[in-house]
This record gives structure tokens, sequence and C-alpha cells, in this order.
């Protein structure tokens, strides 16, 4: 029997680009749908992906990625929109017969959420449950790869800090390369996981200094967490040029931060794929180059 062809969007991303990668190792079809056709996209064919093109928003260009799916990753970017895109993927998942979607949803979706972002994946999850798709929801915390974007590993490289408006807050970093892992597993036997939702976590929670002493342990230097305020957190993300939308969210989930809505330790990765998520440790030395000034 010829496998199913997976479809995963946003497959360009840290988790799609690396769940791509994954299932075409263990030799699984897989079909990439990507906004532009540029050297990523060249990439993910490289790989042995079949590429479409198209947007979330277009109702059209996602009932044709679906054709022929049984199983598809579910993303959208912090952006306004994702409400739409989950409905159409929705409906045009039903029309295609698609019997299971993976869908990244974040640890903050919740029906009290501030942050506009966050109130909307938990209104797209609650689309996807009425839609009779057979869904899997997972929340991550904040990502591993936090440190290694541009702005926050700029501070680290040069300044020897974390400056965040975090206080005395915890959470287990987790890395994207993990979650696809998971991502992949379930979209290869995703019955048994139907109607769940799985918050992902790191395998060790810190706080933010201990984040900092993580990363300081493998670079060979000190590095210290500076507490900001939300003033200046929104000041340096604007500075940053971070779109509104974007730095709504991440003020309002500061505050969640503070409150305990990050915190966990991981309970599904290691369970359902037989190995744990990365250390703190272990993904700076996975990304070690990038901290070379």
């Amino acid at each position: 029997m010829t496998q199913p062809t997976i479809l995963v969007t946003g497959a360009t991303g840290f988790t799609g680009k690396r769940t791509v990668e994954i299932l075409r190792e263990q030799g699984v079809p897989v079909r990439a749908l990507v906004r532009t056709d540029d050297q990523r996209a060249t990439e993910l064919r490289n790989l042995g992906a079949e590429v479409v093109i198209g947007d979330l928003l277009d109702l059209n260009a996602v009932r044709s990625a679906l054709e022929g799916i049984d199983s598809a990753y579910f993303i959208y970017p912090i952006a306004p929109g994702l409400i739409d895109a989950t409905a159409r993927f929705a409906l045009a998942a039903t029309e295609a017969n698609v019997t299971s979607v993976v869908n990244m949803s974040q640890i903050s979706a919740r029906r009290v959420a501030k942050s506009d972002a966050a109130l909307d994946h938990y209104t797209a999850e609650r689309v996807f449950d009425w839609s009779g798709l057979g869904v899997t929801h997972l929340r991550p915390t904040y990502f591993s790869q936090w440190l290694i974007y541009p702005h926050w590993r700029k501070h680290i490289v040069e300044d020897g800090e974390i400056r965040l408006p975090f206080g005395d807050g915890r959470h287990a970093p987790i890395a994207a390369e993990d979650q696809a892992r998971l991502i992949a597993a379930i979209l290869q036997n995703p019955y048994a996981h139907h109607g769940k939702t799985y918050t992902l976590n790191g395998p060790v929670e810190l706080s933010q200094q201990g984040v900092a002493d993580a990363v300081g342990e493998v670079l060979g230097r000190s590095i210290k967490y500076i507490p900001i305020t939300l003033d200046q957190y929104q000041q340096e993300m604007t500075d940053a040029g971070l779109p509104p939308f974007v730095i709504q969210h991440l003020i309002e989930v500061a505050k969640d931060y503070q409150h305990g809505v990050f915190e966990g330790e991981d309970s599904i990765i290691k369970e359902v794929t037989g190995q744990a998520p990365m250390t703190v440790q272990e993904f700076v030395t996975l990304h070690h180059e990038l901290y070379k000034a």
C-alpha cells in the first residue's frame, strides 16, 4: 500500500521545516505549503518534498494543497488572520476528507487571555473542535529559539545579558527541533491523539537567571539576567521594528509569565518519541556558531 502524503504548512519555519526533514528521513511522502517560491522552497524540494505555493487565507489554494492528504500540520504566524485561516483550513480539510490535523497553538491560549494573539489561538482551537476533524492541539511554552532570535542574541553576545520583564517566573524552554519530532510522530500515528491538547515544555524548568547560567555554561562566560520594565520591553521591541500586533502579544504574555502561565516540564515528548527534549545547554551547543561575535 502506498504511504499517504502528509501536508506540512509553515514549511520554512522552525517547526515546519524540521518536521519535513524528519518525515523525509523516514521516507514519508510530504507536501510542503509555503508562501514564496524562494531558496527555502528549493531546499525543501532538495529534501524530496513536493512544494506547493499558497497563502493560508486563500481558501482555494488551501483546498488544492489538501487534495489527497490524510494528515496535516497547521501553523500560523503571530499575526492577524488566524481565525479566518483556521476556518478556511478546516473547511477545506473537511471537503478533502482529511482525517487528522496537528494544530500549533500556544501555552497562553485561554478564554481570559489579554493577548489578542493568544485569544485568537483559543478561538481557533474551538473552530477546529467544531469542525469534526480529528485534531491534536499543541501548546508550547517559550521556544528555546528565543535565545537565537537576532534581537535577544545580540544582547547575549555583545552585553552578556538576557533582558526580559519576566520577574521571578520560570519555564522550561522547548526547542522547535523537539516539537517537530512530536509533530512528525503524531502525524504518522494520529488516532490515539485525536481530541487531545498537549502542553509542550523542555526537560528542566528554570528561572531566567537559570537560563542565563545554562547559556553561559556552554559559551564559557558569565551571562546575567537583567529584569527590565514592561515599558522598557515595549520600547526595545519598537526599536527592533516588531509589528504592533506582536508587541501587544509579547507584553501581555510577559505578564502571564510572571503569574506562572508558562511553567511546567516535559510530560509528552519523551513519552511519544522515546527521546527527551533538549536542555538549554544542549540547544546552545547545537547552535553554538550563532553566538560567535
